[in-house]
């Protein structure tokens, strides 16, 4: 396995849930780039591995998401030919301000030790 199969599996979940549709896990209506700009320190950061928000605080109805993102990142790994084991971290972190607009940035790390942060903007994320 790549590791840049490993970022793409990351980039794929964080901008399904990013586009507010959430085709992973049939829930239509979230908004994260909102809920991050209302948030303490105006982010929100999602660990896919535990379907938890690690940073930030959202609705009952956008967190009720991200703990469905947690078996969709699983069934995603799969469908890619990866063992969701091969993650040590996978996580994004959503915000939105006047100079990117709604922004998001990914972390990967395997259990290898190989690590890297990518940063995308814009829906669907474009790597800045």
């Amino acid at each position: 396995m790549k590791f840049g199969e490993l970022r793409s599996i990351v980039h794929n979940a964080a901008d399904s849930l990013g586009s507010g549709i959430g085709f992973m896990i049939g829930v239509y209506e979230m908004d994260i780039y909102g809920e991050a700009g209302c948030s303490p320190g105006g982010a929100i950061t999602v660990d896919f591995l535990t379907g938890k928000i690690i940073e930030g605080e959202a609705s009952d109805s956008l967190r009720k998401a991200i703990e469905l993102y947690r078996t969709a990142f699983d069934e995603l790994c799969v469908r890619h030919g990866v063992e969701p084991g091969s993650f040590k971290a996978a996580t994004a972190r959503f915000g939105t301000d006047a100079a990117l607009g709604p922004h998001f940035t990914i972390h990967v790390e395997d259990r290898a030790g190989h690590v890297a942060s990518d940063r995308f903007i814009g829906q669907p994320g474009k790597k800045l």
